[in-house]
């Protein structure tokens, strides 16, 4: 379970700042105004949705005037602020578990010619003359004992 969370993590780590600047962007664009129409249309505890729409409206056209007067409607915002938080914290969390690997060998890579660190392939390949394998990796062909290879891939001749 512990290689799911940094499985996550190790995939998102660049997507967490993207959604931490998403949040932010749409708290000041749909929130603030949605919370500075939530204000003007509330009257004497009514609320009016013809003044609400006209207020979000106007609210788009005099962005300014919204963020300006922020003092006047601070607990509409704050009140429907945490409610969009939570709202965006629940479909990041559902993204990120979407993109969860499905087991531990997730992205590892199967088989390649790092198989060996530090010249421990020499022992059994040749670093300068045989039949080519790989780069800088050679099967020796004056070796005793075994030299099966099985070789995927494409045979090309020019």
């Amino acid at each position: 379970m512990h290689y799911k969370i940094e499985g996550t993590i190790r995939r998102n780590k660049n997507r967490f700042i993207i959604f931490a600047m998403l949040w932010l962007f749409m708290t000041i664009v749909i929130v603030m105004p949605i919370a500075y129409a939530q204000n003007l249309a509330t009257i004497n505890g009514q609320f009016d949705f013809g003044e609400f729409i006209d207020s979000f409206v106007s609210a788009y056209t005099q962005f300014g005037t919204v963020i300006g007067s922020v003092g006047t409607y601070f607990t509409e915002f704050l009140s429907l602020l945490w409610k969009f938080s939570l709202a965006y914290a629940v479909f990041m969390f559902v993204g990120f578990v979407k993109t969860a690997p499905k087991n531990e060998y997730s992205d590892i890579e199967q088989g390649s010619s790092d198989w060996a660190s530090k010249g421990e392939q020499y022992k059994i390949l040749s670093r300068n003359k045989g039949l080519i394998l790989a780069e800088n990796n050679y099967l020796p062909v004056d070796k005793r004992g075994n030299v099966n290879v099985l070789v995927v891939g494409r045979f090309r001749i020019w």
